[in-house]
């Protein structure tokens, strides 16, 4: 089992920059497929991007794709999330979410909230205009 942790949320203006950061404990964040996620007030838990176990491969929501950059630093058992140029649309609590299963058989399943088993308690991202 794997516990997580985000952090490097805050208020920043369109057009700046956060650095998220996911800490595991439990287990080594190479064991897991981990994955970011984010919803805003009023709407559903949004897929934004997700890394497999070993970081071989990643997959990034079209909406991010270009701005937002995933990397993880085994020595820190972490994950981030680096969020350029943001936009308000942007703006919303941003999960970090793993699963023991290294990789998914298809992008819908990637996406899928209910197919990563753990989760953190989000951190708050707010993109002024």
């Amino acid at each position: 089992q794997v516990q997580l942790v985000e952090s490097g949320g805050g208020l920043v203006q369109a057009g700046g920059s956060l650095r998220l950061s996911c800490l595991a404990s439990g287990r080594t964040v190479g064991a897991y497929l981990m994955g970011w996620f984010r919803q805003a007030p009023g709407k559903e838990r949004e897929f934004v991007a997700t890394i497999s176990a070993g970081g071989g491969s990643t997959y990034y929501a079209d909406s991010v794709k270009g701005r937002f950059t995933l990397s993880r630093d085994g020595a820190k058992n972490t994950v981030y999330l680096q969020v350029n140029s943001l936009k308000p649309e942007d703006t919303a609590v941003y999960y970090c979410a793993a699963d023991a299963q290294p990789w998914k058989s298809s992008y819908s399943m990637l996406r899928t909230p209910s197919e990563y088993s753990y989760w953190g308690q989000g951190t708050q991202v707010t993109v002024s205009s």
